[in-house]
């Protein structure tokens, strides 16, 4: 393997609960929107591109309104999860860095842009990944921004890490192997990955055996 990619949402960390605080209170002061959105509503959306979310919890909306809902939330999100981070899976730090020694690691995800680097700042270990891009930035599925990034570093072999039988199919799509992050907000069938993690921090031994 010459590169790790890495999910957010479920693997690195879990913002459900910030996001769904974030949302109400950007539909609240934007449009004056009583949603009421728990991190439970939020489970089966994340990962998602940010387009099906909006489609998902807001049918009733023009597309053009959709799009404004769209930007404040996301906005705002971004915003307060710069003040108010996620909760970091149990040992990412020391994960991040130990692997960090061996392979480049890098992020792709569905997620809008500026959400990575919200990510990133609250981690000590942040300067560990080499790169990242997300649907915000590509506006294109994830196994397209997967093989983006993979042209822009000369990848020929990486793996993915990440938690949702989506993420099994954008990585069969973009041709490189999942490893499946138990521990996260969804699931996938034993066929779609070629291993599986219970916590990040046995990512380290996983991959000294799938990289031997």
């Amino acid at each position: 393997m010459d590169a790790i990619f890495l999910d957010v949402d479920g693997t690195l960390w879990d913002s459900r609960e910030q996001v769904a605080v974030s949302w109400n209170l950007a539909l609240k002061e934007c449009f004056g929107y009583e949603k009421n959105l728990t991190a439970e509503m939020l489970t089966p959306l994340f990962g998602k591109t940010m387009d099906k979310i909006m489609d998902a919890l807001f049918p009733e909306l023009s597309e053009e309104k959709k799009q404004e809902v769209t930007k404040a939330c996301f906005d705002y999100e971004n915003r307060y999860l710069m003040e108010v981070p996620g909760t970091y899976y149990e040992g990412i730090e020391e994960t991040l860095s130990t692997l960090a020694k061996t392979y480049p690691l890098f992020i792709a995800s569905n997620c809008q842009s500026g959400y990575i680097e919200a990510v990133l700042k609250h981690l000590k270990s942040a300067d560990c990944i080499r790169d990242f891009l997300c649907y915000g930035d590509t506006g294109k599925a994830k196994e397209e921004t997967i093989l983006q990034l993979m042209k822009k570093h000369d990848l020929k072999h990486p793996v993915y890490v990440g938690d949702t039988e989506g993420d099994a199919i954008s990585c069969k799509k973009a041709g490189i192997p999942v490893i499946f992050a138990s521990y996260g907000l969804g699931n996938m069938e034993p066929e779609d990955y070629i291993a599986k993690i219970d916590s990040l921090p046995e990512l380290v031994e996983v991959m000294k055996k799938i990289d031997r």
